[in-house]
């Protein structure tokens, strides 16, 4: 059972990544590169900024700090716990994908960190901003897809690896929105 689980993972993993081109491998090489979402990380800050009192502004950002670091601290107890090679590693896959990416990462990729703390963020920042942005979960949900796409298509990842990045992601999110809110009322930070 797990063994076909692996082998449909790396057929699609194939499937998905093959269909890239050199046309489009700049722009993918830019979407995952964290560095440059900066700008876009400090446009949701404002706008949480916006709605919160700066007392609350602040709690939230406690938590942003905290969350990130739990999501890459469990990210990197996965890959060391599962030790499953990232497919660029991988000897029977590599000679047959498109590497994107020069040095392809660490040895691990199970399961992805930037799939799961581009859906902690997206699912986060969706609910604190949905009062007021009806259909800003649904941009960073989109955002967070197109995030684990590219690991992807660079050759990075294998696509159970962004699942259950996403998975992790959305319920870290979800967990740290709650702490939010309960440290809100707690304190009545209204």
């Amino acid at each position: 059972m797990l063994e076909q689980l692996v082998q449909l993972d790396t057929e699609l993993f194939l499937y998905l990544n093959n269909l890239g081109s050199t046309s489009w491998d700049a722009f993918w090489m830019f979407y995952t590169t964290k560095f440059y979402w900066i700008p876009f990380y400090a446009i949701l800050l404002f706008l949480i900024f916006r709605q919160h009192t700066p007392r609350m502004f602040l709690i939230i950002l406690v938590t942003i700090a905290l969350m990130i670091t739990f999501t890459d601290q469990i990210t990197n107890l996965f890959k060391d716990s599962f030790e499953r090679l990232r497919p660029c590693h991988q000897v029977g896959v590599k000679e047959v994908m498109r590497i994107v990416k020069e040095g392809c990462g660490g040895q691990f990729g199970y399961f992805s960190g930037h799939a799961s703390n581009s859906m902690a963020v997206a699912v986060f920042a969706g609910l604190l901003l949905r009062h007021k942005y009806k259909y800003m979960i649904f941009i960073l949900l989109f955002w967070s897809a197109l995030m684990g796409y590219s690991r992807i298509y660079i050759g990075v990842h294998y696509p159970l690896d962004i699942l259950c990045g996403f998975i992790f992601g959305g319920l870290s999110g979800l967990m740290f929105y709650k702490l939010s809110q309960f440290l809100k009322h707690k304190y009545k930070l209204h």
